[in-house]
């Protein structure tokens, strides 16, 4: 059966829905998953961490154990963006450049097990979302998959759910803007409604919806809902929380040898202050509105030029965060770090080398964290000697392949797409330890996020206002959050 997602009602998804075809790119299915990832992503978290603890002497094996099994209690299911980078000393590293909530990656994964053609769709539900739900209080209904983007994901997700309960799924469009919309929340219960205008109640639902999900859904609900809104909050869609719970948690990890690496970060900068702290890191930075995502509103400053069509842009929110450049290693930010510079792709046959990033998702199961997808993306440009010119720089440090038309709706430039293959893997250059770095600098970045959102909890489960308000005081987002003071979701 095909499905096709509707933008006015749910979409009612049987079992035995799934078609390989309709859930990962074209050349996903034809790509054959490089030994060296098929590998690592067998390891299993106790080989991991002893190999991680023997490249890291000051590494508290147990302490890491400890992580690597942690079971979130807001942020099961999370993904992480990271740069391998260098430094003038020639020390390799990777670097954490946001953490995602509801991430995107299953489609880009060749498949491991022909036999298995649901790969991290089922192991995604199966491992995380179900063992997540065991134990809880559900109000009676049925179950839906709530999105806003990623057509391909979203139908495999509501598929392989439907297969893994045998029960149907309802796929139901969540946009913000709405005018009429097909789902609605009684006392926190959800309910949605299918082609025929009946409404049906949801005791659970899966969640891919990006775009700032808390102005259409509430924090607290009685269906649970994975992820639930707070990991968004938390860090998970929102950077300048996400930096503050770095920072906390790097206090706590420091004892066992372990941190989170980030580019240098100024958070809670006013739109007038922003010159300022661009001119303190040199000239060279990255600007970032906190709350957008898919490579939106994200500015990369080389040139004055760069500089002042930022300024001059239309502005939704009032508070930004400015981090450190990571450029080539004859520019980019001077922080007090020192430079950080891409290590890039691995020279093509123009002798180019491209900025590339990588994306690795995981899942929380009962056992612990698992990886469950990585991809790459590389830049549009090659990576030149000197700053670009004009206003350019984007083309040569943004890996991010989402395109947002004037209509709203998104497109992807899978060009830039490197797969886990034979051939796309060995351009990046990448090694199982980078593999395993990468992999516990997302976990860790994960429990951060978590950690903050268990923070921004009381002792009775209810959220704290007035502690997000004092640690993200921007007025655009409190009113995102609240929505109509009659009806607050923030309540």
């Amino acid at each position: 059966m095909s499905i096709t997602p509707r933008r006015d009602h749910a979409v009612f998804v049987p079992p035995a829905s799934f078609e390989a075809e309709r859930h990962y790119y074209p050349r996903v299915l034809n790509a054959e998953l490089h030994p060296l990832v098929r590998t690592f992503l067998n390891l299993g978290n106790e080989r991991i961490l002893q190999r991680y603890a023997h490249l890291h002497p000051r590494v508290n094996a147990e302490d890491l154990r400890a992580l690597l099994a942690t079971r979130p209690r807001h942020f099961p299911w999370a993904g992480c963006d990271l740069i391998h980078v260098t430094t003038e000393r020639g020390h390799r590293h990777m670097v954490v450049i946001e953490t995602n909530s509801c991430p995107s990656g299953q489609k880009s994964l060749p498949i491991a097990d022909e036999q298995r053609e649901q790969g991290g769709y089922r192991a995604l539900v199966e491992h995380t979302m179900l063992p997540w739900l065991a134990g809880r209080r559900l109000p009676a209904g049925g179950l839906a998959v709530l999105w806003d983007k990623n057509e391909p994901e979203v139908t495999g997700y509501a598929a392989t759910l439907a297969d893994v309960t045998g029960e149907p799924v309802y796929l139901t469009p969540c946009f913000t803007g709405a005018e009429d919309p097909p789902y609605r929340f009684d006392d926190g219960h959800l309910h949605i409604r299918d082609a025929q205008g009946g409404w049906h109640p949801i005791r659970a639902a899966f969640r891919y919806v990006t775009q700032r999900p808390w102005d259409r859904l509430p924090i607290h609900t009685k269906t649970a809902i994975l992820n639930p809104v707070v990991a968004c909050l938390a860090g998970g869609r929102n950077k300048m929380i996400a930096a503050k719970a770095y920072d906390l948690a790097n206090a706590d990890f420091h004892a066992a040898g372990l941190e989170i690496h980030t580019p240098e970060t100024i958070w809670d900068v006013a739109h007038e202050e922003v010159p300022l702290w661009v001119n303190r890191l040199g000239g060279h930075a990255v600007i970032k509105i906190p709350y957008s995502n898919a490579g939106q509103g994200v500015f990369t400053i080389t040139n004055p030029q760069e500089l002042r069509t930022f300024m001059e842009a239309e502005r939704r929110y009032d508070r930004y965060i400015v981090q450190s450049l990571i450029g080539n290693r004859t520019w980019g930010s001077v922080g007090r770090g020192g430079r950080l510079y891409h290590v890039g792709t691995v020279p093509n046959k123009k002798y180019r080398t491209f900025v590339a990033d990588l994306r690795v998702m995981i899942g929380a199961t009962r056992e612990g964290f698992s990886p469950l997808a990585i991809y790459a993306r590389r830049a549009r440009l090659p990576l030149a000697e000197a700053p670009p010119a004009g206003g350019t720089s984007w083309d040569v440090l943004g890996t991010n392949l989402s395109v947002k038309g004037p209509d709203g709706t998104w497109d992807t430039e899978t060009n830039r797409l490197l797969l886990m293959d034979r051939k796309d893997f060995n351009t990046l250059g990448l090694g199982i330890d980078d593999l395993t770095e990468a992999y516990v600098q997302t976990v860790l970045a994960t429990i951060a996020v978590d950690r903050m959102a268990q923070r921004l909890h009381s002792a009775k489960g209810k959220f704290r206002m007035k502690l997000f308000r004092s640690i993200n005081d921007d007025p655009a987002l409190i009113g995102e959050i609240v929505g109509d003071p009659k009806n607050p979701r923030g309540a």
